[in-house]
């Protein structure tokens, strides 16, 4: 049996959104492999396919589900 694959975290330096988000993860114990989508242009197009283009972060990827800028977000 393989091991869950990690989920996504999309984010941007100085998002406090993205912090609470990456430590409310760490916190639960969720492995999770996070993507700054300011370090990493090539990763827009996909992020903007998930969010139905909304140019927002954080974006979390788990599984089959999506969460768009849950607790609040920041433009990117």
């Amino acid at each position: 049996m393989s091991a869950a694959a990690p989920a996504l975290l999309y984010t941007k330096p100085g998002c406090p959104f993205c912090d609470a988000k990456r430590a409310e993860l760490a916190r639960r114990g969720t492995t999770f492999r996070e993507i700054d989508v300011s370090a990493r242009p090539e990763v827009v197009p996909e992020l903007l396919k998930l969010t139905r283009g909304r140019r927002v972060v954080p974006v979390v990827v788990d599984g089959g589900q999506i969460e768009i800028a849950p607790g609040g977000g920041s433009p990117f």
